[in-house]
C-alpha cells in the first residue's frame, strides 16, 4: 500500500518502540504534525524552546536508557538542536532528531528558513544524512536509530525535505538493518582481558577509575561486584560517579580539577590504573605528564578512538563496558600482595582531607546538597554547569536507582531543567530533582511552563549567588579579582568595574519566587539552614506541578579543593581566601 512519507514516519516511531517524542512545529514540519494528530500510540510533549527540547530528550534518554526522539521545523529550528547535540555526543547519549527541510528543489537556493543543517551538525553527531528519495525513507530511519544506540551511542539528525514528507511510497518499514561501512565492535578480546587480569594480580598499589562509559552501559551493579571481589579501590569522573553506591566503603570519590585529596593522590601514587569508559581528559588529567606517572594503565572503552589518545596505555581493550567487566571478572583474581593497607591508607586521608564547606553558620551549598540526600535517599537529580555542577559532584550521594545526569564534556548552561523534565518523564516513578545555578537556570526557565503543563513535580533548586561564579571565582583567583561581566546583579548606573558586592547593590532580577508564580507554582526562597528540611517537605507534597526553592547563598563562595589548568593532580589548592589574591 502506498502511503505518504509522514505516515511512515509515524510508523517508524511505533516500530521502534518510542513512548515520548519532543516536538516543537513550524512550516517545514507542519504536515508531520498533523500525520501526528490524534495519535496515542506515543506521547508528545511541547517544550517552549528547542534548545530546551533536545535537552529534554537527552534526558530522557540518559534517565531511561532508551533514544531520546526529536522533531522540530527548518532554519531556526533545526539551529536551536546544535548545542544540545553536541551536548549528547560529548556525553555519548543515543538521540535521533528529525529536522524539517525546504523541498529538494529549493535546497541550496536560500530559501525561506533553508539551512544545510546536515553540513552544520556534521561534526558534533554520530551521523547526519538529507532524506533525498521517498525510496529510501523507511531504511534510513531504521539505520539512523540503529546507529544512534549502538557502538559508541550518540546523536544522529535526520533531515526531512517537505516534497519527502508528502510523496507517496511503501509502506514497508525494514525490520533488518545491514550497512557495510558500520559494524559496531563487539564481544571482548579475552587475551587482552588475561594480560590486565595478571597486571592486577601483580599490582601493589592497583586502583580503577571508572568513566561515564560504565554509567552509559548499566555496568554499575557489574562494577561493584568486581571491585569487591578484588578488593581494588574505585574513583570515578564526574562522568562515572554512581557507578559504585557512594557510601561503598571502596569508593574514595570523584577525582580530577576538582575532585577530592585521597581520589587525586590515589591516581599519582598508584602502580596499576585500570581506567574503564573514560577518555582522559584535560579536566582528569590534570598535566599529562605527571598523570598516573608511576603506574602501568589498563583502559577498556567501546572507543577505539578514544585509547592512548591522551594518555598512552600499556593494555588496551576495546570492548562495552559492562560486557568487558562481566568478562573480567570469570578470570580476575584479587592482588597477591593485597590491598588493605592501601584501601586503608585511602580511606584515612579521605577521612583527614574531607571536602567542607565552612560558612561560619551561614546558609552554603553542601546544606542544600545534604538535604536532598536525606529527603530523597533515591532520586534523579540533575544539574547545570557550573560551581552548582561541582559541588553536587562533591557531595551528592547516589545509592540504589539513583543517578546523576549532567553535561559533563560539552559544559553546557541551561541542561538542568530540562534535562530533569525529561527525566520524569522518562521515569515517573522517581524523584527528580534539579539544582541550577541563578546564571544558568535564566538561559532555560521558560521550561516551567512545559513542567505545569505535562504536569510534572519536579524539585527545582537554585543556588543563587548572584554571579556567574565559576567564571567569578576564575577572575578572583587568577586576575586579580577583575570580575569581568559576571555579576547579574549590575546595572548601567552602578560603578563600571566592580569587585566588592555588598549592601549597595541593586536587587537581584527576576524575583524567582514571583516568577515561580508567575507559572501558577509555588516559589520558596530559603535564606537560613533551618528552612531547608521544611522547603523539601513541601516540595515533596506537591502534586502534578514542580516546586521552585531559590537558596540564598554567599556571593562568593568557591568551589574547592581546585587543581589549576595545566598543573599536576598533586598541585590542589584546597584553601583560598580573598585577601590571597
Amino acid at each position: 500500500m502506498k502511503i505518504k512519507g509522514t505516515q511512515l514516519f509515524v510508523k517508524a516511531l511505533i516500530e521502534e518502540g518510542v513512548d515520548t517524542l519532543f516536538a516543537y512545529p513550524g512550516g517545514m514540519a507542519i504536515d508531520l504534525f498533523d500525520a501526528l494528530y490524534g495519535e496515542t500510540a506515543f506521547r508528545v510533549v511541547l517544550p517552549r524552546h528547542e534548545q530546551a527540547l533536545v535537552h529534554a530528550a537527552d534526558g530522557y534518554a540518559r534517565a531511561t536508557g532508551k533514544t531520546g526522539v526529536c522533531l522540530v521545523t527548518s532554519g531556526p529550528g533545526a539551529t536551536n538542536l546544535v548545542t544540545g547535540i553536541a551536548t549528547a555526543n560529548y556525553d555519548s547519549v543515543p538521540l535521533v532528531c528529525f529536522t524539517g527541510q525546504v523541498p529538494t528543489n529549493l535546497i541550496g537556493n536560500d530559501a525561506f528558513q533553508e539551512v544545510d543543517i546536515v553540513g552544520i551538525c556534521r561534526s558534533i553527531c554520530k551521523y547526519a544524512v538529507t532524506v533525498r528519495r521517498r525510496e529510501d525513507l523507511g531504511r534510513i530511519i531504521k539505520e539512523t536509530f540503529y546507529i544512534a544506540r549502538t557502538g559508541k551511542p550518540g546523536p544522529v539528525l535526520v533531515d526531512f525535505p517537505k516534497d519527502i514528507q508528502l510523496a507517496l511510497g511503501s509502506d514497508e518499514y525494514p525490520k533488518e538493518v545491514s550497512i557495510r561501512s558500520y559494524k559496531p565492535s563487539t564481544g571482548v578480546h579475552m587475551g587482552q582481558l588475561k594480560k590486565a587480569a595478571e597486571m592486577l594480580a601483580s599490582a601493589k598499589r592497583p586502583l580503577f577509575l571508572i568513566g561515564g562509559g560504565v554509567n552509559i552501559s548499566r555496568g554499575g551493579e557489574a562494577m561493584t561486584k568486581l571491585a569487591e571481589q578484588v578488593g581494588v579501590p574505585v574513583v570515578t569522573t564526574i562522568m562515572g560517579k554512581g557507578a559504585l553506591p557512594t557510601d561503598h566503603p571502596l569508593y574514595i570519590g570523584n577525582m580530577g580539577m576538582h575532585g577530592n585529596v585521597a581520589s587525586n593522590t590515589a591516581v599519582s601514587e598508584c602502580d596499576l590504573l585500570f581506567s574503564i569508559g573514560t577518555r582522559f581528559n584535560d579536566r582528569i588529567t590534570g598535566k599529562i605528564s605527571e598523570f598516573a606517572k608511576n603506574a602501568k594503565i589498563i583502559h577498556i572503552d567501546i572507543d577505539a578512538a578514544s585509547i592512548s589518545r591522551n594518555i598512552v596505555v600499556d593494555v588496551p581493550i576495546v570492548a562495552d563496558a559492562k560486557e568487558a567487566i562481566e568478562k573480567f571478572s570469570e578470570i580476575a583474581v584479587a592482588p597477591r600482595h593485597g590491598t588493605q593497607e592501601w584501601v586503608a591508607r585511602l580511606q584515612a586521608l579521605r577521612a583527614q582531607a574531607p571536602i567542607v564547606m565552612d560558612t561560619q553558620g551561614r546558609l552554603n551549598p553542601q546544606d542544600v546538597i545534604q538535604a536532598v540526600n536525606e529527603h530523597f535517599p533515591e532520586a534523579i537529580v540533575t544539574t547545570d554547569v557550573g560551581q552548582n555542577q561541582m559541588w553536587t559532584t562533591q557531595f551528592l550521594q547516589l545509592r540504589g536507582r539513583s543517578r546523576l545526569l549532567t553535561s559533563g564534556g560539552l559544559g553546557t548552561m541551561g541542561y538542568g531543567l530540562p534535562s530533569a523534565l525529561g527525566a520524569k518523564l522518562g521515569v515517573p516513578d522517581m524523584p527528580v530533582v534539579s539544582i541550577s545555578g541563578d546564571g544558568g537556570f535564566q538561559m532555560n526557565e521558560q521550561e516551567l511552563a512545559t513542567a505545569v503543563c505535562e504536569e510534572l513535580p519536579v524539585v527545582i533548586c537554585i543556588l543563587n549567588n548572584s554571579y556567574l561564579g565559576n567564571v567569578r571565582q576564575w577572575q578572583e583567583m587568577f586576575f586579580g579579582g577583575r570580575y569581568s561581566c559576571t555579576c547579574l546583579k549590575k546595572r548601567n548606573s552602578c560603578a563600571q568595574w566592580c569587585s566588592s558586592p555588598g549592601a549597595q547593590c541593586p536587587p537581584y532580577l527576576p524575583d524567582f519566587v514571583k516568577l515561580a508564580e508567575s507559572y501558577g507554582i509555588e516559589g520558596i526562597r530559603v535564606t537560613d539552614r533551618a528552612q531547608i528540611g521544611q522547603a523539601f517537605e513541601r516540595a515533596k507534597a506537591t502534586k502534578n506541578k514542580p516546586t521552585l526553592i531559590e537558596f540564598i547563598i554567599d556571593r562568593e563562595l568557591d568551589i574547592l579543593p581546585m587543581v589549576p589548568g595545566g598543573n599536576a593532580l598533586s598541585d590542589m589548592v584546597t584553601t583560598y581566601k580573598k585577601e590571597d589574591r
